[in-house]
């Protein structure tokens, strides 16, 4: 059974820097691209950044780049998004995502929320 567990959110200050978690299970983590999508209140879930299974490819949303990065241990089954110079914008419900046998797959999520 697929399990992706996001850990890491929280309240941190405008400027501030966060690092993301999900730890995954159930599939072949090292053969996986994964991607972190957020949504905040009142907007449709929108795709952060994505990271082949070697690590080797990323993509980020224009919002993101040259703040965030994606990261991944295939030896911990686990992704990673660091998040720096946070932005109040930046406010939303954080997603670990993987689609798997054609379906996808979403964690809980976690929350971050950037404010003075």
């Amino acid at each position: 059974q697929v399990q992706l567990v996001e850990s890491g959110g929280g309240l941190v200050q405008p400027g501030g820097s966060l690092r993301l978690s999900c730890a995954a299970s159930g599939f072949t983590f090292s053969r996986s691209a994964m991607s972190w999508y957020r949504q905040a209140p009142g907007k449709e879930r929108e795709l952060v950044a994505t990271i082949s299974s070697t690590g080797g490819f990323t993509t980020y949303a224009d919002s993101v780049k040259g703040r965030f990065t994606i990261s991944r241990d295939n030896a911990w089954n686990t992704v990673y998004l660091q998040m720096n110079s946070l932005k109040p914008e930046d406010t939303a419900v954080y997603y670990c995502y993987l689609r798997y046998a054609g379906m996808p797959r979403w964690g809980k999520g976690t929350l971050v929320t950037v404010s003075s």
